[in-house]
Formats: structure tokens, C-alpha cells, sequence
């Protein structure tokens, strides 16, 4: 059995007809991804966007997708993933899960019952977009009217061992609405999770995009989002990547109206050989947009993160305020960051910055800590949390904020021995 890119372009020759939506788009994209292949695989042309990560281990893969998790085992799955008390759309291994999903009031579809792409997304540039667009089986869709609050919205996914799913979603927020989407991965064994979501958010709507990563340790997590931010609107986000043995989360963001809001924070805490690559562009398009970016990364093992973030502004977004910045916290000493933030400006009469900072733990506040009685892994603990605090106090929601530290917590839990 074929094997990288050979293995997906024959999995999709097999598939032709099959699959929903535009199949013309699904050729196109097929080609694309003949042309470029995995990252790190044997690729044709070097990619400077995957300089530090290579998904060669993911062109190694031999992934079975066939579902081998009995259905009680996703329950439990979300029983230890403390979701919220809130509707839910469940995918375990690409395909819904009715019996676990509470459907939203407003705006639910699927993308195999409605197949859409969207026009935002290059899978003519980005492989792994490509490759979703490909073999995209189904997704969820949210349409939020205008001047409505959709509330909050879980959308989890449940992959087990073997699996390999690229889902397709879509966000649509019409003018004045509201949202709260928390999105939650997670599984067992190694398998590989492609996610492509394209983000609208119309004049004067707000959206809240939250991201929790726990993937099993074995597998591979690859999201790619597209968001349009219109006129007054505001796109606030934060990740949360903790799980995966290897992981690449990767954001577009466009602010294309006078006036638009776009936060993109972050925080990965990785150890063993874990690597997690998050990567980020923000193009300022219209006059007096704003975007505010801090990634945090914690660092144990032989652990490898990166952080890659670009600010763009166009000739015509003058007064536009873009700052960045990228912390590091180091807690071994085979651990490792590649840290690469750009400006790249066109306009006069703007504010942007950017910068990053590496580091190790006080050994002054250790050896406090120390000499109260606190064991020295209860001390690390407090001082990462303490490290982490103000990444975390930039999601607003305390409920959410909780699961998210819940999260950390089970991170850390991991790491004794």
C-alpha cells in the first residue's frame, strides 16, 4: 500500500464521484497537491512557510482509517474532557455523532449535506489545504443571523487509532451577531486530524474562537483557519495546544473593513519529544484596524516549538496598530524555539511592533518556593502557572478560562512520574 503523497492521491482516485460538493475544485486541488506533496516528504520544491516543521513522520504513516473505537469509549472521551454545559457538534472520526450531539437552536448544517469550500481558502498554495479540500467527507457549518446571539457553541472531534479526517467547517456571523465557538480536539493511538475552517465575521459581529488541542500523544494534528474580519468587527481567539506528537496550527486573518479587531493569542506547553508550530498572518487591508497577538510557549524534554507571526499592511490601512510578541519559557535544556516574527508595512502613519523573549525559571523564586516545603515539581508548577496566567486571563469567559486551565492541569499531571 502506497504510502505520503502517493498513498492520498490514490486514496482520492478512489474516491472520485464520491465525495460531496464541486468536484472540478476537488481535481484542481488534487493537482496542487501532486505538484507540492507533504512538507518534509519528497517534495518537489522547498517550503519556506514549513522551514521548521516537517510532516515527513505524517508521509511515513501507514493510517488504516477505518474506525476502531467502540462507541461507549467517545463518551467517556467526553466525560474527561469537561466540556461545557452548552450545544455541542460532535465528530468522532469525521463522522457525526447524532446520539452525542446537542444541536445548536440556530444555523447548524453539515458539510456533507451542504457542501461548501468557501473562497477564502488557497489550497493552490498551503499542501495541507489542498489535501483537506480533497478528501473533505463533512464538517459543520454555523450561520449566525444578523443582530442575533448565537450563544455558545462546542464543536469536538474524537479520533481513534488508525483514523485519518480532514473536516471542513464554515463560520458565518451577519451583521451586529454574536458568538462563542469552543472547539476541542482530542483521541487515543496515532492518527492524523487535517482541519480546514473559513471564518466570516460581518461589520459590528463579534466572534469568540477558543482552541483546545489535546490530541493523544502519538498522533498529528494539522488546523488551518481563514478568517475575513468586515467593518467594526472584531475576531477574538485563543489556543490552546497541549497534545499531539506533532501539531501546526495555522491562522489567516484579513481585516478588510475600517475599523476591524483581530486577537490571535496563543499558548503551547510541550514536553517529551513533542512539536508544536504555530503559525500566523494578519493583513491589515482597511484604515484603523487593530491586532494584538501573544504566543506563549513552555518547553520541556527534547520538546520543539515555534512561532512564526506576520503582520502585513497594505498601502491604503493607514493608522493600523499591530503588536506581537512571542514568550518562551524553557524548562530543559534540549528543548528548543524558533521564533519568527515580521512587519511588513506599505503605509505610513501606522503603530506596529513586534518581539520575543527566551527564557529559563528564576532559580531565586525556585529556591523560595524550595525552602517553604514545596516539593521542587509542586514549585515548577506554580511558577509555569504563574508564566501562563496572563496567556490565559486574555479569554475573558471564566467558565471557558476554567477548562482551559483544566487542560493545563492534565498536562502537567502527565509530566510526574
Amino acid at each position: 500500500m502506497n504510502t505520503g503523497t502517493a498513498g492520498y492521491l490514490d486514496r482520492y482516485d478512489g474516491l472520485v464521484g464520491l465525495l460531496p460538493g464541486d468536484s472540478a475544485l476537488r481535481a484542481a486541488a488534487a493537482s496542487a497537491f501532486r505538484a507540492s506533496g507533504l512538507p518534509g516528504g519528497r517534495q518537489k520544491r522547498r517550503m519556506e512557510a514549513w522551514k521548521y516543521t516537517s510532516l515527513r513522520s505524517v508521509a511515513e504513516a501507514d493510517f488504516r482509517r477505518e474506525p476502531t473505537r467502540p462507541p461507549q469509549d467517545a463518551e467517556a472521551f467526553l466525560a474527561e474532557l469537561q466540556l461545557l454545559n452548552a450545544p455541542r457538534i460532535v465528530f468522532v472520526d469525521g463522522a457525526i455523532r447524532q446520539d452525542l450531539t446537542i444541536k445548536p437552536e440556530m444555523g447548524f448544517s453539515r458539510f456533507a449535506q451542504r457542501p461548501d469550500f468557501g473562497t477564502l481558502a488557497w489550497p493552490d498554495r498551503e499542501p495541507l489545504v489542498a489535501l483537506n479540500t480533497m478528501l473533505a467527507a463533512d464538517g459543520a457549518g454555523l450561520q449566525i443571523p444578523a443582530d442575533q446571539d448565537g450563544g455558545i457553541i462546542q464543536l469536538v472531534s474524537v479520533c481513534s487509532d488508525g483514523a485519518d479526517v480532514h473536516p471542513r467547517h464554515s463560520i458565518h456571523l451577519g451583521k451586529g451577531s454574536k458568538l462563542t465557538l469552543v472547539e476541542v480536539s482530542s483521541g487515543e493511538g496515532s492518527y492524523l486530524l487535517n482541519t480546514v475552517a473559513e471564518v466570516h465575521v460581518g461589520p459590528g459581529s463579534h466572534l469568540t474562537h477558543i482552541r483546545l488541542q489535546d490530541e493523544a500523544v502519538g498522533a498529528f494534528h494539522v488546523s488551518t483557519t481563514y478568517a475575513c474580519i468586515g467593518a467594526g468587527g472584531t475576531y477574538d481567539s485563543f489556543t490552546l495546544n497541549i497534545g499531539a506528537r506533532l501539531s501546526r496550527t495555522e491562522v489567516h486573518t484579513h481585516l478588510t473593513g475600517t475599523g476591524a479587531i483581530a486577537h490571535l493569542n496563543a499558548a503551547q506547553i510541550l514536553a517529551g519529544s513533542q512539536h508544536g508550530d504555530f503559525t500566523s498572518i494578519v493583513r491589515h487591508d482597511a484604515p484603523r484596524c487593530t491586532s494584538r497577538q501573544t504566543v506563549k510557549n513552555v518547553l520541556a524534554g527534547r520538546s520543539h516549538g515555534v512561532f512564526q507571526g506576520k503582520i502585513e499592511v497594505a498601502r491604503d490601512a493607514v493608522k493600523t496598530d499591530g503588536y506581537q510578541m512571542n514568550q518562551t519559557l524553557l524548562l530543559s535544556p534540549d528543548a528548543e524555539i524558533d521564533s519568527k516574527p515580521e512587519l511588513e508595512i506599505f503605509a505610513d502613519d501606522v503603530k506596529c511592533s513586534h518581539g520575543a523573549t527566551v527564557g529559563e525559571l528564576d532559580t531565586e523564586q525556585l529556591f523560595y518556593l524550595r525552602s517553604r516545603g514545596v516539593s521542587e515539581i509542586e514549585a515548577r508548577s506554580i511558577l509555569v502557572r504563574a508564566f501562563l496566567a496572563n496567556g490565559l486571563a486574555l479569554v475573558s469567559d471564566d467558565t471557558i478560562r476554567g477548562c482551559l486551565e483544566a487542560g493545563v492541569a492534565r498536562w502537567w499531571e502527565r509530566q510526574k512520574p
